[in-house]
């Protein structure tokens, strides 16, 4: 009779601890890769909205003032209400908390908009003045902790 070979213990054990190994580096890339696309979009998102707040500023010589002043109106889309005309349909959002940080003058002669990015290896924020630039917003992480802001857009002429 032939007897049959089997696995040891030992064996088994060690196929399972190697497997889990390859299961933890799978997911832990995964999850850096999700927070990798949200961080994209939150970019892309103020570039968006930059671009909107630039055809703003083409038609009224000024950017918008966070109080609603002028008719102007930045929730569900950024809009003229006195003018109809709509500069975005539809607002982003962030990703995760719900809301960018916009901060203008009451002049409206510039702007800044704010992001707070999950990936905190980049710690310059990226502006189209960097050295009149200074991010003082706070965001919640997902623990709830407060995190400085560490990506902002502003416009050419910002002042510090």
């Amino acid at each position: 009779m032939k007897s049959l070979k089997s696995f040891t213990l030992i064996e088994l054990l060690l196929v399972i601890i190697i497997l889990g190994i390859l299961a933890t580096f799978i997911t832990s890339n995964f999850f850096s890769s999700l927070k990798k696309g949200r961080d994209a979009r939150r970019k892309s998102d103020l570039e968006q909205i930059r671009k909107a707040l630039e055809l703003y500023y083409e038609d009224k010589r000024a950017y918008p003032t966070p109080n609603g002043q002028n008719g102007f109106i930045f929730g569900e889309q950024f809009a003229d209400t006195q003018n109809d005309k709509i500069y975005m349909m539809k607002v982003p959002n962030d990703p995760s908390s719900g809301n960018y940080f916009y901060e203008s003058n009451i002049n409206g002669t510039y702007y800044k908009l704010y992001a707070c990015l999950e990936n905190d290896q980049q710690i310059l924020p990226y502006t189209t003045n960097p050295q009149n630039f200074n991010c003082n917003r706070y965001c919640k992480d997902n623990n709830g902790n407060s995190v400085k802001c560490i990506w902002g857009i502003s416009s050419p002429n910002t002042n510090p």
